[in-house]
């Protein structure tokens, strides 16, 4: 025999239901912290990728001098979501200041 269920009041499920939700995004977004831009006064330079640039070259000129440049790169490949291999002439990446 199969079970039925038949929604008795709508009004107190329909706020079951947003309280659910709600419940479910707050876990959700404990779980999966949302990216804060944490430096937002970061100024940032756009630049064009030539032949036989690198990122290490790039880096080191255009990157923050107040940094170790391997953290310059690192900063790079995060922030424009790429690797050294990634590179290609023609690409324009940003890179803070």
């Amino acid at each position: 025999m199969k079970k039925t269920y038949r929604i008795a009041n709508k009004f107190r499920f329909t706020v079951f239901v947003a309280v659910m939700v709600v419940v479910f995004s707050v876990l959700l977004g404990m779980i999966v912290p949302v990216r804060a831009h944490a430096g937002s006064n970061i100024k940032y330079i756009e630049v064009k990728v030539c032949g036989g640039d690198t990122l290490w070259g790039l880096a080191a000129q255009y990157g923050d001098p107040n940094k170790d440049i391997r953290e310059n790169i690192y900063d790079i490949c995060r922030i424009n979501d790429i690797s050294a291999g990634t590179l290609h002439a023609g690409d324009t990446i940003l890179i803070p200041q």
